[in-house]
């Protein structure tokens, strides 16, 4: 027995159980078949091996962008009803996560976690009330906007990688960065507490950069694209895999995509329809499990399970009360995952998106069916039966289905005002140099 884990066997015969330590690993824009336990062409050995060793979640959504699915992660809402549902947080916003919202961080803070978000913000950076320090993180890597420059971690031509709130200037390679900084945290921690680490990193979303060793790796691949693409999710495995080591088995993980993978930028969604900016299930349904040593059997499990689902189910297993200061549409489903209760059917499941082409879509999951609408030049609805027909290929009659009134009274539900979505920047808006000095008080 190593020293480390004497000291760790004695402190544990010493002291009551501590509460599981819990990591949520976020990957941005990673497709279906993107990883190598669902058949893709990348090496993913440390996904594959928590994955496989893990509980697969083969039925999860999230919404078809990045900053919706972001902000349901961490309040385990639906973010129709505070106006984040349709598009990101783009640069010149001011807008973010609304400041009504309790987040997941608090609710672990309050209850005795440590808590950390190293990787990207993307909720909100125009007030220092909207940034992680002010929303329940203790710690803050990162950055606060998506699609910086892996190398030189600008966005927009200013400097977008800090430190809470200061701005740091480091050599690297971005997703290297993000893993050194997590391993950093964890070995400086209070080890007497059990912590919360949101891990969202940036990668594979473009722009599409990578390791010159690793994109010779994947020479074989014809479209650069895809080879480059391929290269970044080999190291996004790595990086992860860099984490993971430095847990120990008193650790809860969960890993996702925030969304479908985009298929221009060389992602793979296997045979599920379409991709990212879609509510087809190549642009909701993606990889995920949670690894959770003597909690969870490994295996696969088909219930139906979205985004804002995490917040109440890891409370769960983290035996944490929830408070919560809105009603959460998310549902705790632990004891399904644990085999302690059955499966059960999910209703209701709402998703929106409205990507750089303008043309709104919706989609509501209800049981084995799933309405779409897209609005279009003419609007055109799709119904499909999902058990049957997983990759949409035969949309049925929709007719007057219920499930349309359903649809509408969820899009009703978005706050009033157009002030939410801003696709182009304000007249004379200017790019900071540095990112962490764009905040007011």
């Amino acid at each position: 027995m190593t020293r480390r884990n004497f000291l760790l066997t004695t402190s544990a015969l010493a002291q009551p159980a501590m509460r599981p330590n819990i990591v949520v690993i976020l990957a941005d824009d990673l497709g279906w078949k993107d990883v190598g336990y669902h058949g893709g062409p990348e090496q993913t050995p440390n996904i594959d091996r928590l994955a496989n060793s893990g509980l697969r979640l083969e039925s999860f959504y999230a919404y078809p962008l990045c900053s919706p699915t972001r902000s349901a992660l961490l309040t385990g809402r639906n973010p129709i009803r505070f106006g984040l549902a349709y598009s990101v947080v783009r640069p010149w916003a001011y807008y973010g996560l609304p400041l009504t919202e309790q987040l997941l961080p608090e609710s672990f803070r309050n209850a005795g976690y440590q808590t950390a978000i190293i990787g990207k913000w993307h909720l909100g950076h125009s007030n220092k009330k909207l940034l992680p320090g002010s929303r329940g993180f203790d710690h803050f890597y990162g950055h606060v906007n998506g699609a910086i420059d892996y190398n030189t971690h600008l966005r927009d031509n200013g400097i977008d990688w800090q430190r809470n709130g200061e701005s740091i200037r480091e050599a690297g390679y971005a997703t290297d960065l993000l893993a050194t900084e997590a391993i950093r945290w964890l070995n400086a921690r209070d080890k007497t507490k059990p912590y919360f680490l949101y891990l969202p990193f940036n990668a594979p979303h473009s722009p599409l950069q990578a390791p010159p060793a690793l994109i010779e790796k994947y020479k074989h691949i014809e479209n650069p694209r895809r080879r480059t693409y391929a290269a970044m999710v080999d190291a996004l495995d790595q990086a992860i895999g860099r984490v993971t080591a430095s847990l120990d088995s008193n650790t809860i993980v969960f890993f996702s995509s925030d969304n479908g993978g985009p298929k221009a930028q060389g992602a793979d969604n296997g045979a599920l329809r379409a991709g990212k900016a879609t509510t087809y299930e190549g642009g909701i349904r993606v990889p995920a499990f949670i690894n959770a040593p003597g909690k969870l059997k490994s295996g696969t499990s088909h219930q139906v399970m979205a985004i804002w689902d995490v917040l109440p189910t890891l409370a769960a297993a983290a035996q944490i009360r929830l408070a919560p200061r809105n009603p959460l549409d998310g549902l705790n489903l632990w004891p399904q995952l644990t085999g302690a209760a059955s499966s059960i059917p999910r209703e209701n499941l709402f998703f929106c998106t409205q990507p750089e082409t303008g043309i709104k879509q919706y989609a509501l999951r209800d049981g084995d069916w799933k309405l779409v609408r897209t609005l279009s030049d003419p609007p055109v609805q799709e119904l499909f039966n999902i058990k049957l027909d997983p990759e949409e290929k035969t949309p049925l009659a929709a007719g007057s289905s219920p499930l349309g009134q359903k649809l509408d009274a969820w899009i009703a539900l978005h706050p009033k005002g157009d002030y939410f979505y801003t696709s182009t920047p304000h007249p004379g808006w200017v790019a900071p140099k540095d990112w962490s000095k764009t905040a007011v008080d």
